[in-house]
């Protein structure tokens, strides 16, 4: 079990401090203080390279993993931070999961880059984010950078950038098991072992349930019934030297997740695995670091067409077979300049191919009358320069930039009839135009040391993205609703500054960060007319249903604030700490032509309010309490702000005691005031809501 979570604004040039298990080694805040007692930041380094000196220009976050909750959920407490749905990997559709900040939202692709240990981890034929796969495995920490524009990070990181760092555990076999309510049962496992001077880690999870129904009472029919799910991933670690300066860092991982969606024929699979080697010199005058990697997924899915009056239900739509895979590699030199200067040089190459093999209107419930085929590959390379200046005792400065060349290739669409009256007979075969062109990416900033305490920094950012293979070649369905796709998208480009204080006093820190974005050629549904009617790329539309096509938007603007605050209340009570953060986003989108309707309005799945806070009281042994806090704002389901979803607040607890140094009992309770939390709302008023109240009893044990 990790230590609580603390958020840190990122202060000086702050790398991520590693967390021990429960009972291990003194308390991260006595590391904290004792470190900065010696006039210096933590430089705990978990992986890769060094924390930036340029790091210190912007807004960032740091939290340490708590075992007690899954990993989408840990970083739930980062307000501003949010997926397109409410709901997490339990119950939402493995579609509907992409990530972002700032309200850069509009459809379901991340717009924030996730990282593990340097990896990009969107899924690469949809750009949502399979988060069952990372439960599995022993993660330290993560470090969440708000602001577009990550220059040696690569192109994705729109609204911020997500990492996530894996922990040496060293010699170590800890085991938990919890039951829950709805005959829900959590396990994981981790064993960690030095092989001479390397270090070995597996872990493992599984997760079932018997699931709830996600339709409210009072709506539901005879068709509703709860959302089951399994879900389980194993992976393995493995670190070792391979010279004075020089180690080696190899991770295999492979996950499995099964849910439905609480009715019949919504049922969806999805499975991944990741392979990654890297080697890192962060010891010698010139470091380095040399990463490649691979992605394979396979997903899918069925869609059920339910009757106004919820008594019936009947296949639609499955996506029956989406294989993908990802490759990429990266390199990075940081060559000795000067006591005062860091500089950073690299590049890297990204290429994703999917393809998604459809069957949809269903003569029957077994007999689909069409089947379709889509998919494509996207490739970037690209290079980036970074340079960081101490230019005085108070002052630092940090800019860079990166040019990338990028083509979208080998795309089709192909519909065939499958049943008479033609049977075989090719209604569309469709080979697009290969595309190319570069991007680049720039940002620089400051951080002003006003005073010991207090240091003023501003940023300023270029950033872009490129779509999906989902949002070029693939339609969808929701319900009635129709969605076609356009293999014309341009790619998303973010413009955006921020300005903000860190403050850190005692054992108080403060943050506040005020931001503007604009992403222009913005992804986004567009709504074109309502049912009933035969429309392009989708076919027949009936009259409960809506025609949308995806668009580059004219542009999502946001702009608002965000404060992060943390307060270490040891010298009261010792394990006592408190923590509050808070997210205000005005976000509007400018469109003109068919997305003139839209001009003005919200983003779809934007909240204006975010906010989250705990209080969290540990011993080192492992036995505390703690009591967590979530609001989210009213947000809009659609683009026409029509449908509204209602705020939400909700209060998640937990209580452990330490038996003895090997056992330790724990209980906690999600979602303590069983509210509803509206996840999603059909056009014609059916509301979904996200997991309701539930209870665990769990034990955890460790041999060491």
């Amino acid at each position: 079990m990790k230590k609580s979570v603390l958020a840190y604004p990122l202060l000086a040039s702050m790398a991520l401090v590693s967390v021990p298990a429960w009972g291990q080694g003194p308390d991260i805040n006595d590391d904290i203080e004792n470190i900065a007692a010696d006039g210096l930041s933590p430089e705990i380094i978990v992986t890769g390279l060094p924390a930036s000196l340029g790091d210190k220009a912007y807004n960032a976050t740091e939290i340490s993993m708590d075992s007690s909750q899954t990993v989408e959920n840990s970083l739930r407490d980062v307000p501003g931070l949010q997926q397109f749905r409410r709901s997490d990997a339990r119950s939402a559709n493995p579609t509907s999961q992409g990530v972002t900040l700032r309200g850069l939202g509009g459809n379901a692709s991340s717009r924030a880059l996730l990282i593990l240990d340097g990896v990009p981890q969107a899924d690469p034929f949809g750009g949502w984010v399979a988060w069952p796969g990372y439960d599995a495995l022993a993660l330290a920490n993560a470090r969440i950078t708000r602001g577009g524009g990550s220059v040696a990070d690569g192109q994705g990181a729109i609204s911020g950038t997500i990492e996530l760092f894996s922990d040496n555990v060293g010699d170590l076999i800890e085991l938990g098991a919890a039951y829950g309510s709805r005959n829900s049962v959590d396990a994981d496992l981790l064993f960690g072992r030095e092989l001479g001077q390397g270090q070995l880690t597996i872990s493992a999870n599984y997760a079932r349930g018997d699931g709830f129904i996600p339709i409210i009472e009072g709506q539901r029919g005879t068709v509703d019934r709860p959302a089951e799910y399994e879900q389980a991933g194993l992976a393995v670690r493995f670190v070792a030297p391979l010279s004075d300066n020089v180690e080696l860092q190899s991770n295999v991982r492979a996950f499995t997740d099964d849910r439905e969606r609480g009715f019949a024929f919504s049922e969806n699979h999805n499975d991944g695995a990741d392979a990654s080697i890297r080697l890192v010199d962060r010891n010698s005058d010139w470091q380095w670091s040399a990463l490649a990697y691979v992605q394979i997924r396979n997903f899918d899915v069925s869609f059920g067409g339910v009757a106004d009056d919820r008594n019936s239900v009947s296949r639609v739509f499955e996506q029956f077979n989406v294989p993908s895979t990802g490759l990429g590699a990266r390199i990075e030199v940081r060559p000795p300049v000067g006591d005062n200067v860091e500089l950073r040089i690299g590049g890297d190459w990204r290429r994703t191919e999917g393809t998604t093999n459809e069957n949809f209107f269903f003569a029957d419930n077994d007999t689909p009358r069409r089947s379709r085929r889509a998919g494509g590959s996207t490739s970037i390379y690209g290079g980036f320069v970074e340079a960081s200046l101490q230019a005085s005792d108070a002052l630092v400065l940090t800019g860079g930039g990166r040019v990338d060349f990028w083509s979208i290739d080998d795309g089709f669409r192909k519909e065939i009839e499958l049943i008479n009256p033609f049977p075989g007979s090719v209604r569309t075969d469709e080979i697009f135009t290969r595309r190319n062109d570069t991007e680049f990416t720039g940002r620089g900033g400051f951080a002003f040391d006003v005073s010991d305490e207090l240091t003023l920094r501003g940023a300023a950012y270029l950033g872009w993205r490129l779509p999906t293979l989902n949002e070029l070649f693939r339609p969808f369905r929701v319900g009635a609703d129709a969605t076609a796709a356009n293999e014309l998208l341009e790619p998303e480009r973010v413009k955006g500054a921020e300005l903000g204080l860190d403050w850190e006093s005692g054992l108080v820190t403060l943050g506040i960060t005020a931001f503007y974005n604009q992403l222009d050629n913005a992804v986004a549904n567009v709504t074109l007319a309502n049912g009933p009617g035969v429309f392009p790329g989708v076919g027949f539309v009936s009259a409960s249903g809506t025609y949308s096509q995806r668009q580059n938007l004219d542009a999502i603007k946001s702009k608002g604030i965000e404060i992060d605050a943390a307060f270490d209340l040891g010298e009261l009570v010792d394990g006592l700490s408190v923590r509050a953060a808070y997210a205000y986003v005005d976000a509007e989108v400018d469109g003109s032509g068919d997305a003139a309707a839209v001009d003005g309005f919200r983003p779809a799945q934007v909240p204006r309010h975010n906010a989250s806070g705990s209080i969290r009281w540990e011993k080192d042994n492992g036995t505390g309490a703690s009591l967590s806090a979530r609001y989210v704002g009213q947000q809009y389901e659609d683009d026409v702000n029509f449908l509204s979803l209602a705020d939400a607040f909700t209060l998640d607890g937990r209580m452990a005691l330490a038996v003895n140094d090997r056992l330790l009992v724990e209980t906690r309770v999600e979602n303590l005031l069983d509210a509803r939390v509206e996840a999603a709302i059909s056009s014609n008023g059916i509301i979904e809501r996200a997991f309701p109240r539930t209870f665990w009893v769990g034990l955890r044990a460790k041999i060491e």
